[in-house]
């Protein structure tokens, strides 16, 4: 090999070495904006979680979003009079596939006694949130929140998560963080539906 041949083959080298260290840069600055994102979205002190966190009776915040299971909008509001689960969740969210046939279960069961799961798409494309809701044969409403405008009032830490509001508005029972039929959550969803219902003591 040459002088020259050598001079271009380890210049090609340096420059290989070079990229790569800004890749790896790229993907460090991307992953602390992304904790940041995450930072400022789940860990804060407010919102419903933290009010019932301190023992307060709280109103359900209001929301209005537009339908994924069809058209038009549908606002918290307008479910005055009926008990709801309100389940946030993702397409891109694993325990989220878990629950949801538990979630249909639910909405099947007490349909009739006034009980209405909400599902609240989050941080999702429509598009894949329709294809989850079509795998899933889900019938109950669902809301397309796809920036994720709801988070900071019901003090999101994440998906999925369940919150209970009964007849009058007012959240009951404790918030269940992860699915909502794992062994650990099994027990507290059964009696916020209860509680939403106001079949429990």
């Amino acid at each position: 090999m040459t002088r020259a041949a050598k001079h271009r083959s380890s210049a090609r080298q340096r420059n290989i070495v070079q990229r790569v260290g800004q890749t790896i840069a790229l993907v460090g600055v991307a992953a602390l904006l992304g904790l940041l994102v995450w930072k400022v979205a789940f860990d804060r002190d407010g919102g419903v979680a933290a009010e019932l966190g301190r023992g307060n009776t709280v109103q359900a915040p209001s929301f209005t979003l537009e339908r994924l299971d069809r058209e038009g909008q549908l606002s918290i509001a307008d479910l005055r009079g009926k008990a709801v689960v309100v389940n946030f969740w993702a397409s891109w969210c694993l325990p989220c596939r878990e629950e949801a046939p538990v979630l249909q279960q639910t909405y099947e069961r007490y349909r009739d006694d006034g009980l209405v799961v909400l599902g609240v798409d989050y941080n999702d494309f429509r598009q894949d949130a329709r294809r989850f809701m079509e795998r899933f044969a889900l019938t109950y409403p669902v809301v397309f929140d796809g920036k994720g405008s709801t988070a900071g009032k019901w003090g999101l830490r994440g998906v999925p998560e369940t919150f209970f509001v009964n007849r009058s508005g007012t959240i009951v029972g404790a918030p269940i963080y992860g699915p909502v039929d794992s062994e650990r959550n099994r027990d507290a969803y059964e009696r916020g539906i209860a509680l939403a219902l106001g079949d429990a003591p």
